[in-house]
């Protein structure tokens, strides 16, 4: 027969959705992070080409 669950405690809750946001907004950080490393061009962690390498392939 089912039996029902114990009821999780509000801090319990919030611990583990504070923990998600922390998560998410570390990655938000070093995705901004990055992307203002590619545009003013010190960036050794990403990977693109260039404008100089298009021109100098064709």
């Amino acid at each position: 027969m089912a039996v029902p669950k114990k009821k999780t405690s509000k801090s319990k809750r919030d611990q583990r959705k504070a923990h998600w946001k922390r998560k998410a907004k570390f990655q938000a950080d070093k995705a901004l992070s990055l992307g203002k490393s590619v545009l003013t061009g010190n960036s050794n962690s990403f990977v693109y080409p260039s404008k100089d390498d298009d021109e100098t392939e064709e």
